[in-house]
């Protein structure tokens, strides 16, 4: 194939993959490998692609955080850690993350608490308090964080978080 089919159809494979959701330059870079485009065809087509305004990882990080945070519940840790697999640079990602302020983060591992525990009725303090904290830990939410949210909200909720209070006295 020459050198302008193979940019043409990099072109295309990245149209296809921005139609269906925005994606970082890396994502973009390693799908175009993958589809046996050659290393030079790929950064060509993806520095027009730049020069356009059709890929800002910037932006990318943005609204990746924006969507995983309110629809997934992810913490700032998980966001980051995603973000950093899709090949964002840490300056990018640090900035995304930074938009989810620490109250936001801590009503949102909060509503996530409220809605596990209506289904942890009948289970005993304990392993109610290890499966709520582990829940917010995968989601990416800090040690302290999670401890204080399920502290707070098994109270509320009328449960007892004794076990907490020891350990977090």
């Amino acid at each position: 194939m020459d050198e302008a089919e193979e940019q043409r159809k990099a072109r295309d494979i990245c149209y296809a993959l921005l139609t269906a959701r925005a994606r970082s330059r890396q994502e973009l870079h390693d799908a175009l490998l993958r589809k046996g485009i050659s290393p030079a065809a790929a950064e060509t087509v993806l520095g027009k692609f730049d020069r356009a305004g059709l890929i800002d990882d910037a932006q990318f990080a943005e609204m990746w955080v924006r969507s995983r945070h309110t629809y997934n519940g992810l913490g700032r840790r998980a966001l980051a850690m995603e973000l950093r697999r899709k090949g964002v640079a840490d300056e990018v990602v640090a900035e995304a993350v930074a938009a989810v302020d620490g109250e936001a983060e801590e009503e949102r591992a909060r509503e996530l608490v409220r809605k596990r525990l209506r289904t942890l009725s009948g289970v005993d303090e304990t392993t109610k308090i290890r499966r709520l904290v582990g829940a917010l830990a995968r989601k990416g939410y800090a040690e302290g964080l999670a401890y204080r949210v399920v502290r707070d909200e098994l109270r509320a909720a009328g449960d007892e978080a004794s076990a907490l209070d020891e350990t977090w006295s």
